[in-house]
């Protein structure tokens, strides 16, 4: 095991830990105008890059080395039970292009929908695990 690649992956969940707080925060206006939106998206965002990031330094902490993109790395984490929904985490992947287009009202409030209904709970079921790691 290398020392370094083992503190990268737990710097890098500090950081997913910050984003999905902020991420929470958010989800907590429940009718959110266009500037709350626009920023729980936004959280959103930054906590998916986050993830993907943490999974790949995790995997790469674990030995794995084939995990250099998000696809890689989601993939990677489900055949490796680090993920449970590979399904989920792949459409959250296609998904997170949606977010390019939060100029649209309608494409807006159908991003939060699903942030709300579907990919939060993925993002917190990553996030609860690797908390399982860091204090293990």
């Amino acid at each position: 095991m290398d020392e370094h690649n083992d503190v990268r992956w737990k710097q890098r969940f500090d950081n997913y830990e910050k984003a999905m707080v902020h991420l929470e925060l958010a989800l907590q206006i429940q009718k959110p105008d266009v500037v709350h939106r626009a920023g729980l998206i936004q959280f959103f965002e930054m906590s998916f890059e986050l993830s993907w990031n943490v999974m790949k330094d995790y995997l790469t902490e674990q030995g794995y080395t084939d995990a250099k993109s998000p696809r890689a790395a989601i993939k990677k984490a489900f055949e490796t039970g680090l993920i449970e929904d590979g399904y989920g985490w792949i459409k959250l992947l296609e998904d997170r292009n949606l977010t390019s287009h939060v100029y649209d009202d309608a494409t807006a409030i159908k991003v939060e929908e699903l942030i709300r209904n579907e990919y939060y709970a993925l993002l917190k079921k990553l996030y609860s695990r690797l908390k399982t790691e860091t204090n293990a």
